[in-house]
């Protein structure tokens, strides 16, 4: 089994190799092609290439100053590289094309946390619920950084919010109740994973968090 594994991998990698050696002719006769460019960084990131994909996405952005999608990605790239501050960067410059981008907010947001910057991530963390009030996911980041903070009663409120949208979500019922089960609050912390029961969640799926109720 591991060694067809790591058969397939090896054939999956040559196989993004061939596409790499297509797409560099290809560019050599069409240097200004910016789709080609485009298609060359993502086989870059397929094949763990970042920094070749990060310079591919600035010759895209040198010949369309407005490119969103090498904006968008090679914040991505600076991201995976921990170039946090290019990544806010191109996330800012992404987002001052269009203002209303759920992944891009979210990536700043990301990036100012990782920057350590914790009054403009909860800041972009507050624009993102405002901006996509339907969005489990937002309220769920929110929540998650919330918690990181021990902002625990501000917490509660996301992961509840977050649940109303998405009340079959496992990871923000769980969420919730290691929140309550810090604050010592053991039945509210049961009456979730009880109500949880009920709908047809499986015991074995949340004996962790039962155990921690005990």
């Amino acid at each position: 089994m591991m060694a067809s594994l790591a058969t397939f991998a090896q054939s999956s990698s040559q196989a993004w190799r061939d596409s790499l050696q297509v797409l560099n002719k290809a560019i050599s006769l069409e240097p200004r092609n910016t789709d080609l460019r485009l298609k060359k960084a993502a086989v870059n990131i397929e094949l763990g290439q970042w920094e070749y994909a990060i310079e591919e996405y600035g010759r895209v952005l040198a010949l369309d100053q407005k490119n969103l999608a090498a904006f968008y990605f090679r914040a991505y790239a600076h991201t995976n590289q921990r170039h946090y501050d290019l990544a806010k960067n191109d996330y800012e410059s992404f987002l001052a094309i269009v203002p209303k981008h759920f992944e891009a907010q979210l990536g700043l947001a990301m990036v100012k946390r990782a920057l350590g910057r914790k009054t403009d991530t909860i800041d972009e963390l507050n624009r993102l619920v405002q901006q996509f009030p339907d969005s489990a996911k937002a309220y769920a980041a929110r929540a998650a950084y919330e918690t990181e903070l021990k902002h625990y009663e501000l917490a509660l409120f996301d992961w509840e919010e977050a649940m109303k949208r998405e009340p079959r979500n496992l990871e923000f019922l769980v969420s919730r109740v290691d929140v309550l089960l810090t604050l010592k609050r053991h039945e509210e912390a049961w009456a979730l994973l009880n109500d949880a029961l009920k709908r047809g969640v499986p015991r074995a799926a949340l004996k962790e968090w039962i155990d921690k109720c005990k």
